[in-house]
């Protein structure tokens, strides 16, 4: 059995390579949120971590956001040209990124971590950084550096799947997902990736006062409030939650439902259904603010939907989360499905789909839902309505379960023991590199040694 690396911060740096950012300009979608969040709890950790991403031009080629953590924003000239954010003008920045990133890496961040006895993980994301990961396992064997670096690809949906070289993909990176639902999905492109989960922030898992749970409830009025937040796509099952809502105010139930979608042109075939339904529709603009939130909502005349058309903070999401009797994040096809554990971090109730959630246990944690049939829905409220207990165990079993998926324990538990068994296949020998074998003897590197 070989002997393990013993990564720690004084072994190991991190280098994050993804189009997306902790930047305004360079958010898009979850994957900005992922590399920000990660980047910053490896920096806490101790870990030395660069992040490379598609920047706002408007800011400074570096920044240190935190002692151990150096944001690099890429492409900035390019940016200029395309204020509207990170994917416009993509076709130009993804051939700067792929010309400039590689001999970077290796000459300004993997080499002078060698010199100092430290190897590199390179974690790269998504479907722009898969060539751009092969370049730069090229240019480290090129400059002697290969055996210096743990190479990983990581997909966090499919996006982009058809552009990708599988096979040299497979032979100069060690190829990760999200959840066992995108290992399966993988598998069709004729690779095996590892499984490294999604996380959340420690900060998120926190109690909502019971004040201004009830002062929400107040202010929608409704006996039940059902909530709903994701992009205007079909994958999410809007039409499906709208029909549940729409049957349970056929026959009786008083029962809201708050939703906030995206720009996207789904909305329109959402909205027609619900007025087909004999739902009334009414539009808000709510404060950042939850207080003045729920001001807000409580002037506003009763309806079946309440559409949030403005941001919403982090604190009122968490505010719906906690208030409703059940969040709909009910996708078909949900590559990790980071809602159902920020609902679960606030002792929210969620109703999450049956694909990436590898974290929901059905009725423990959360209710599963395993078709697109309204009828799901509504036969899981009448259960919870006629076991409060159970609505109970559920919330308190939720906010442990979001506990053991903080970015931290990922990182602790799953990540690096990850890392080590690549660190194994790619036959990484940084230089001076403690060593821990099966019995937890530590010595230093015998290269001759299997």
């Amino acid at each position: 059995m070989p002997r393990l690396p013993k990564l720690t911060p004084d072994t190991l740096q991190f280098v994050l390579l993804s189009f997306e950012g902790p930047d305004q300009y360079s958010m898009a979608g979850g994957l900005g949120v992922r590399m920000k969040e990660l980047g910053l709890e490896l920096a806490r950790l101790g870990f030395e971590t660069h992040h490379i991403f598609v920047g706002d031009p408007k800011l400074a080629a570096r920044s240190k956001p935190h002692k151990n953590l150096t944001l690099h924003r890429w492409s900035r000239w390019l940016s200029a040209h395309y204020p509207e954010g990170v994917y416009a003008g993509e076709e130009s920045k993804l051939r700067d990124w792929n010309t400039s990133v590689p001999p970077f890496v290796a000459a300004d961040l993997v080499r002078p971590a060698a010199q100092q006895g430290k190897a590199t993980a390179v974690l790269t994301e998504e479907w722009h950084t898969a060539h751009s990961a092969c370049l730069i396992s090229d240019e480290l064997w090129r400059s002697g550096l290969r055996d210096q670096a743990i190479i990983l690809w990581n997909a966090n949906n499919i996006f982009g799947f058809d552009w990708i070289d599988w096979g040299r993909l497979g032979y100069c990176t060690q190829i990760t997902t999200v959840s066992r639902y995108m290992k399966h999905i993988m598998w069709s492109r004729s690779t095996n990736p590892l499984v490294i989960p999604n996380g959340i922030p420690a900060g998120r898992i926190r109690a909502v006062p019971a004040e201004a749970v009830h002062s929400l409830r107040a202010a929608v009025g409704s006996e039940e409030l059902l909530f709903k937040i994701g992009r205007w796509s079909p994958d999410k099952r809007w039409n499906m939650a709208v029909e549940a809502l729409a049957e349970e105010r056929l026959r009786g139930r008083d029962v809201s439902m708050v939703i906030r979608g995206g720009i996207e042109p789904h909305a329109l075939e959402v909205m027609h259904n619900a007025h087909r339904r004999g739902l009334k529709i009414v539009d808000v603009r709510l404060p950042e603010k939850p207080g003045e939130a729920v001001a807000a909502l409580a002037e506003l005349p009763r309806a079946d939907i309440y559409n949030v058309q403005s941001f919403m903070s982090d604190e009122v999401i968490s505010m719906f989360y906690a208030a409703s009797d059940a969040v709909l994040a009910n996708s078909g096809h949900e590559p990790f499905g980071l809602v159902g554990l920020e609902v679960m971090a606030v002792g929210g109730v969620a109703f999450v789909g049956s694909t990436g959630e590898d974290y929901a246990v059905p009725y423990l944690n959360a209710v599963v839902l395993d078709s697109d049939d309204p009828t799901e829905i509504r036969v899981a409220l009448q259960f919870l309505r006629e076991h409060p207990d159970v609505r109970e165990q559920m919330r308190k079993e939720g906010r442990a379960t979001a506990d053991s998926f903080t970015w931290k324990k990922i990182i602790e538990d799953a990540l690096i023991q990850k890392l080590k068994y690549v660190a194994v296949r790619q036959d990484v020998r940084a230089t001076p590199w403690p060593l821990m074998d099966t019995a937890g003897y530590e010595g230093g590197f015998a290269p001759n040694q299997p």
